[in-house]
């Protein structure tokens, strides 16, 4: 059954004040396919719900929210609630929804929480954002190099319900130094006397915390770690970043990189729930600067009018040869981008890429351009279906490069790569398969149309 219909029941039985339903619906879900029922709830319905589970669970539910629908839902309650479902939530969960409430908010906020509360959510909303420090959580296990084995494990036992992950603590020394870190299957297979300085790991793998967040992420995939410690310029713990917050990154960053290859700027929402303006101003700018970039296609044409009124049969595969520049360039482009932002490909393999595509390119160029010579004869005779098979080997061998060239140059000048997106590579490819086309039929075949 879909989330709607749910949603839909779920509704329905809140009207009719059924709460023993509600309550077993609520305990026969996992708490992300309930968080999906209830975003498709108004506030205060959803609210009806969540009141219906214990804190902690509320908090967890909470957490799986879509960020704008825990804005919705904090503005629909009072300080008091939203202060106890926030103290239960995960340090960085709070943080993140902290920093989405308005000025006006964070301060009404803030007072009905307690200090400890307050002073974490103020460190970890002070982070730049797309950091390290921006996706961390305070909630980790350390310990101390003096500790042996048998104390570590008391002291995690109690430190438990309270941490985010214990599968790794991190040691630090009396100044919060990162000096290394524990297995938590180290710890327990150890004597029970050992020290923790001689079976904790030295190689902690930690990052700066501002790090850009993608890097983190993928770190985080590179080692196959849990999480990951967080240092300050000194050298101190100030946070860990989790496997689970590093494939949000993850997640963000490749939606954000097919926006940006679709050539939609500044979308931060999902479609479903975006306004008509918000998705106006995502798609119009791109498209308004491609239109006057087409021109250069019109002009190339208008240029070559002569030869084009002298063989009207030139045009009838315009359209398949500068689609074919576009499409390779396309795909060209499509497998930089990914590999420059996967590390698989930098900017110093751009002169060993450039030999290899063109070497691809001529031989996609040329099985094309043979598929395209028998219609060239069939439609036009030999002479223009030779024009046109030449013309396609070079306008595949040019587009590809294009493709593949333009995410590296952006690199270079410290852009986004995915801002070299197939419509902004077949408009470039567009143009030059014109000029490329005409200029071949021209030096062809205006001899014999001079004569």
């Amino acid at each position: 059954m879909s989330y709607d219909i749910l949603a839909q029941a779920i509704r329905d039985t809140a009207k009719k004040d059924d709460l023993q339903s509600l309550k077993a619906f609520v305990n026969g879900e996992h708490p992300a396919d309930l968080a999906a029922f209830l975003a498709e709830l108004e506030p205060p319905e959803a609210w009806v719900v969540l009141d219906l589970m214990p804190l902690a669970e509320q908090a967890e539910v909470f957490g799986y929210f879509e960020r704008q629908f825990q804005v919705e839902l904090a503005r629909a309650t009072t300080r008091a609630r939203l202060a106890k479902i926030i103290t239960e939530m995960a340090a960085d969960e709070r943080a993140d929804l902290f920093v989405e409430l308005d000025e006006a908010e964070q301060e009404a906020l803030l007072p009905a929480l307690a200090q400890a509360e307050r002073d974490d959510i103020r460190r970890l909303a002070s982070y730049e954002e797309d950091t390290a420090g921006s996706i961390m959580t305070s909630d980790y296990a350390t310990l101390t190099p003096e500790l042996t084995a048998g104390e570590a494990l008391a002291k995690l036992r109690l430190e438990a319900p309270d941490k985010e992950t214990i599968n790794r603590s991190y040691v630090i020394d009396h100044d919060r130094k990162l000096v290394g870190s524990l297995r938590l299957q180290a710890l327990i297979l150890a004597p029970s006397t050992a020290r923790i300085r001689d079976i904790m790991e030295t190689n902690t793998l930690a990052v700066p915390v501002d790090l850009d967040q993608e890097e983190v992420a993928g770190r985080i995939a590179r080692y196959d770690r849990v999480a990951l410690p967080v240092v300050d310029p000194q050298g101190r713990l100030v946070g860990i970043v989790t496997h689970d917050d590093a494939f949000d990154v993850l997640q963000e960053e490749v939606t954000e990189d097919f926006h940006r290859t679709g050539t939609v700027q500044g979308f931060l929402t999902n479609v479903r729930d975006a306004s008509i303006a918000a998705l106006y101003r995502a798609r119009v700018f791109w498209l308004v600067l491609l239109v006057f970039g087409n021109i250069f296609s019109g002009a190339g044409i208008a240029y070559f009018e002569d030869t084009i009124a002298a063989y009207v049969a030139l045009v009838f595969f315009l359209p398949l040869l500068i689609d074919s520049g576009g499409n390779a360039g396309s795909q060209a482009g499509t497998l930089m981008v990914r590999a420059l932002a996967t590390g698989d490909v930098r900017m110093a393999d751009w002169g060993r890429m450039l030999g290899r595509e063109v070497a691809v390119a001529a031989l996609l160029g040329l099985t094309m351009a043979l598929a395209v010579s028998a219609i060239g004869i069939f439609r036009a005779g030999p002479e223009i279906a030779l024009v046109v098979a030449l013309s396609m080997v070079i306008i595949v061998i040019v587009g590809s490069l294009i493709g593949m060239t333009l995410p590296f140059v952006l690199t270079r000048f410290k852009l986004d790569p995915a801002t070299a997106s197939a419509p902004l590579i077949t408009s470039i490819a567009d143009a030059t398969g014109v000029l490329i086309y005409f200029a071949l039929a021209t030096a062809f075949l205006f001899p014999q149309v001079a004569g």
